[in-house]
């Protein structure tokens, strides 16, 4: 192994309510960060990490993924997820998936077994099931109502889960980066509708200098090609990581929108940015005291 300053950093999505009380879920970020960094300081590989760390976060129910996952205009479940390997340059996602308990691990699935990048609807469902991926049973017992939501507050929550992507990046101790990136959906969007989380380039990115996770609202990071217009910034125009974070959110605003994104380089550097009230996020690695805040 080299001397790599291993680091994994993670998001819980930029659908921030001000005044409201993130405390579970940033005490979940902060212990999940610091397992996956012991875990990257024994070995594991990056693209391992973040898809444990992405299941996990689907798993919680404490964010609009896996079980957290907002019901769209007619009740139904549909999620998306991607993941990115940097060192091969591979990726594998999937969109309106319904069914599968954790859509990160089908998106890797896609990546590895599979010579595609984007699976849809039943027919990524019908994959996971071949490949044996844990199934939800009834919806019913397994969807958590999304933390807080209530009749009164509709409004400003609907806006919080168009902003509730989970993601995570990591670079490991062999100087590979990886990204993946899962979300619920926006509550009561269209059925068949999809965001950028699914979108090499658009939610996610990964290659041999920068691994990006993106979250808000979609359809303006698919405009900006925001993922890889931080990879391109750094590639390109010569900027440092901050300033292609920050170059990237940027454009996501002169185009109306509004959200986050968390990257880590190739030299271990971590940028968290975001023109969103706020950004559920933790970071933790070699030489790093473990951080979680909004």
């Amino acid at each position: 192994m080299t001397d790599v300053p291993y680091v994994i950093a993670l998001h819980g999505g930029a659908g921030v309510i001000p005044g409201r009380d993130y405390g579970r879920a940033l005490d979940h970020l902060r212990d999940l960060a610091a397992r996956m960094s012991s875990k990257l300081a024994d070995g594991l590989d990056a693209i391992d990490a973040v898809e444990i760390a992405v299941t996990e976060m689907e798993d919680s129910g404490l964010y609009v993924a896996g079980r957290g996952s907002a019901p769209n205009a007619v009740g139904v479940v549909e999620m998306d997820a991607s993941i990115m390997d940097g060192a091969r340059h591979r990726a594998g996602a999937v969109c309106a998936i319904q069914g599968v308990a954790s859509p990160v691990g089908a998106a890797r699935q896609v990546l590895e077994a599979t010579p595609h990048v984007l699976l849809a609807g039943e027919g990524a469902s019908q994959f996971a099931r071949a490949r044996g991926l844990p199934l939800i049973g009834d919806p019913a017992n397994f969807y958590r109502t999304p933390v807080g939501l209530t009749q009164a507050d509709i409004d400003a929550e609907a806006a919080a889960l168009a902003h509730g992507t989970v993601g995570a990046v990591a670079l490991d101790r062999r100087g590979a980066l990886a990204a993946a990136t899962s979300t619920g959906g926006v509550f009561g969007k269209r059925p068949g509708r999809v965001g950028d989380t699914p979108l090499p380039g658009a939610g996610v990115w990964a290659d041999g200098e920068v691994a990006v996770s993106c979250t808000g609202v979609g359809e303006y990071f698919i405009l900006g090609a925001t993922a890889y217009d931080v990879a391109a910034r750094l590639r390109y125009a010569g900027q440092s990581l901050d300033q292609a974070c920050q170059g990237a959110i940027a454009r996501i605003g002169e185009l109306g929108g509004d959200g986050g994104l968390i990257a880590v380089d190739r030299r271990g550097r971590v940028s968290f940015q975001f023109n969103s009230p706020g950004l559920k996020r933790a970071v933790a690695g070699c030489g790093r005291l473990t951080q979680a805040v909004v």
